[in-house]
């Protein structure tokens, strides 16, 4: 690159160089600093790395990708401000966070297909004890996000205590990866957003009592999740987090004591809340113990803007039933499953409850049948949603049969306001309803139903991978943007 007069560009003063290196992404910034000393000199100015969000990958390659990982949290981890990373161990590269697709899922048929999971999962620890490392002394950091994608792993029976024990004899690497993120909260001076998600024993009961008294002053957002038996947010430790705005966590520990203390006086008023509930783990996680209607009450009281999102992951009606407390101010829901079936009466008591709330409600199911919620056609209880809800704005459905004519219904309901209408196309089905049969095809006929309806152009869901993705990593992102509209 030449200038005028054939200067070179090594001729511009460090500061002009700096601010042009800012308009680059993470990845071409990584990139530049290879051409000379002096740009990895300036690309390295805290000013140019005060946030990163990055998927960190592992699987096959993680080997060959780890290297670039450790090479930039040497250079950054001492002074960044903001660190959201999801390690991602099946994945074999390392990519910018937004943008990235679903996980790679090698052949079972593979003979060394449990070695390979094995590989990742030992490259997973590597990368989250280089991370750390790195950041274990940053008094500066002020939001720290973190997310294990480590499902298929949980699978595949890799994280069984036998074979896991093959990974990590003896938990060396868990015991430390616990140390050194303690060590990261007790040496924080001024967190304000801190958030482990399925990091695999990262988190334990006693972590929050290490974070120190300045960030445990200044945190704002909180959410631990793990699917641990003990809970890992102790309601004692909440006395310390009076200006806690935005929190997630499992359902099953969002206790009666936890829900009294947030709705305390001295607390600042709780914006947003993020539960998730798992029907797997409710055998071994009651919920006998969780906030009660009074309780829901008096935490609404104190905290008058509080919305809360729900994910219900295979949970069964019966139970969800206990969960959805006439008080509980909901705004988003998510149904995902892959046994259980959602019932009309559950969506019938949503619609009435959360009429003036709920603006986001989302129903998957991963099943080859696809169960049809409208006993009565005249009465379909998605179209009574559609009516009652008056700030829906997004309704997302798969897995589920939705008639051609309610789909209309809705559409025409909520019209513009509906911002997002995402149906799969499987799941739609036509009856003998003479207006989708005359002169058009009935899809045909359909989209233009629902796109006159909506006021804009309007498909059938044809690529359900978009809506189908892996349930803890949609609700830790769902969650991030959720807490961020604060």
């Amino acid at each position: 690159m030449a200038l005028v007069g054939g200067v070179g560009a090594s001729a511009l003063p460090s500061e002009l160089i700096v601010h042009i290196f800012s308009f680059l992404s993470a990845r071409d910034k990584l990139r530049a600093s290879a051409v000379c000393s002096r740009w990895r000199e300036c690309l390295f100015y805290p000013a140019l790395w005060t946030e990163l969000k990055l998927r960190v990958g592992g699987g096959t390659n993680g080997t060959d990708e780890t290297p670039k990982l450790e090479f930039l949290m040497r250079k950054i981890g001492s002074f960044v401000r903001e660190l959201q990373l999801e390690f991602a161990p099946v994945e074999g590269y390392l990519s910018p966070l937004h943008g990235v697709e679903g996980r790679m899922e090698p052949p079972e048929s593979d003979p060394q297909f449990s070695d390979r999971w094995k590989d990742a999962m030992n490259t997973y620890l590597d990368q989250v004890l280089c991370v750390l490392n790195s950041i274990r002394s940053n008094r500066n950091l002020q939001k720290l996000s973190l997310f294990g994608d480590t499902c298929i792993l949980q699978d595949e029976g890799i994280l069984d205590s036998a074979q896991f024990h093959q990974v990590d004899q003896g938990s060396k690497k868990i015991k430390e990866i616990q140390m050194l993120f303690e060590e990261v909260l007790t040496n924080s001076r001024r967190v304000k957003w801190l958030s482990s998600a399925f990091m695999l024993g990262m988190v334990t009961p006693t972590t929050l009592a290490a974070m120190s008294n300045p960030s445990a002053t200044s945190l704002e957002h909180l959410s631990l999740l793990d699917n641990q038996l003990p809970s890992l947010v102790p309601a004692v430790e909440m006395e310390r987090l009076l200006n806690l705005r935005s929190l997630a966590l499992d359902f099953c520990d969002f206790t009666s004591d936890m829900c009294r203390l947030l709705s305390r006086s001295d607390h600042v008023p709780l914006h947003r809340l993020s539960l998730l509930i798992n029907g797997t783990v409710l055998a071994s996680k009651p919920l006998e113990g969780t906030a009660s209607e009074d309780d829901w009450k008096a935490l609404v009281r104190h905290s008058g803007n509080l919305r809360v999102y729900v994910m219900a992951l295979d949970v069964r009606s019966q139970d969800l039933l206990t969960v959805l407390k006439p008080s509980l101010p909901l705004e988003r829901i998510h149904f995902d499953s892959y046994s259980t079936c959602t019932s009309v009466a559950i969506v019938d008591l949503i619609s009435l409850q959360y009429h003036k709330t709920l603006t986001h409600f989302i129903l998957m199911r991963d099943e080859a049948d696809f169960p049809d919620l409208s006993d009565n056609r005249n009465e379909d209880p998605l179209v009574l949603l559609a009516w009652r809800c008056i700030h829906l704005s997004v309704l997302v459905i798969h897995g589920y049969t939705v008639w051609a004519h309610n789909l209309v219904a809705i559409s025409r309901l909520r019209g513009s306001n509906l911002r997002v209408l995402a149906v799969s196309e499987e799941s739609i089905d036509f009856d003998p309803d003479p207006v989708f049969y005359l002169e058009e095809e009935p899809v045909r006929n359909l989209i233009k139903e629902v796109s006159h309806g909506l006021g804009r152009v309007w498909h059938p869901m044809m690529d359900t991978s978009i809506v189908l993705s892996e349930p803890f990593q949609h609700f830790y992102r769902e969650m991030q943007s959720f807490s961020e509209g604060m």
